[in-house]
């Protein structure tokens, strides 16, 4: 971010959670989108689809200010990625969380210790405040108390995505970035997951952002799905919608053996609800 004044107006909650128009990314001469825009909507879950290699977690860095795009404006909250001011984009920084794909936690730090690094970093919290807060995040995933002090290698997968998943909402965020949450997990597992995600979505009026493959996630919880192919967004559409296209790699994915399964299973779960 630049050293520019920090004249911006206060973001009021209207407009675009995130807002990405005219992305370029490249590595070297490599291009990895051309003319990519997109539109994440205040309050909805969208998931962000592609084959390997199509970027979506290059976008994910780009939109969190990890990557510097070639061209194109990115918006967060309202603000500007590259022409907002460091202390005003720190601000900005504390209103999302993320869940990185593989937890990314602290192997050296407890579960209690890894929720409560966000909050000793961004907050001036008393320590017992930040104990208490800690706990509070522990239980609202879904974990036992006495995983607390347990470390990350005593963790299963599924304790692990929880844990990173209580770390992401220890600042309670408005907006939720979610890179391939119920990667590794079983179905089992991967339907808990979605169901808490789901669960807290709503309970805590979040925005989701969600690079995913999980065709049972995507039936499962998201409003819209974009479909990132071509260098750029080819489709932003709810997933019932996608299943009526006409683009070719859209077809395979979600008219494939697999899609044909997941929309089954979708179709069945709400005929049960």
């Amino acid at each position: 971010m630049s050293g520019a004044a920090d004249n911006e107006p206060a973001f009021g909650g209207e407009g675009p959670a995130v807002e990405v128009i005219g992305l370029r990314s490249q590595f070297g001469d490599h291009v990895v989108h051309d003319n990519l825009n997109l539109t994440v909507r205040r309050g909805e879950v969208l998931g962000v689809v592609g084959g390997s290699g199509s970027g979506k977690s290059v976008l994910l860095n780009t939109i969190i200010g990890l990557k510097k795009p070639e061209a194109g404006t990115v918006r967060v909250l309202g603000y500007d990625v590259q022409t907002s001011s460091r202390k005003r984009w720190s601000r900005v920084e504390r209103r999302w969380g993320v869940l990185f794909q593989n937890g990314a936690l602290f192997s050296n730090l407890t579960v209690k210790e890894n929720v409560s690094a966000p909050m000793v970093e961004h907050t001036r919290l008393s320590r017992n405040e930040v104990s208490e807060l800690a706990d509070l995040k522990i239980a609202l995933v879904g974990l036992r108390a006495d995983a607390a002090d347990l470390k990350p290698a005593e963790l299963s997968g599924g304790m692990r995505k929880r844990v990173a998943l209580a770390r992401a909402l220890a600042l309670d965020p408005e907006l939720l970035f979610l890179d391939e949450p119920t990667a590794g997990l079983d179905p089992i597992g991967a339907a808990a997951f979605d169901e808490l995600i789901r669960d807290l979505s709503e309970s805590l009026e979040l925005t989701l952002f969600m690079i995913t493959h999980d065709l049972d996630t995507l039936y499962a919880i998201t409003d819209r799905v974009a479909v990132i192919a071509d260098k750029h967004v080819v489709a932003t559409a709810p997933v019932a919608e996608l299943e009526r296209s006409d683009h070719p790699w859209i077809r395979e994915y979600f008219l494939g053996p697999r899609g044909r399964a997941a929309a089954a299973g979708a179709k069945l779960a709400a005929e049960e609800a």
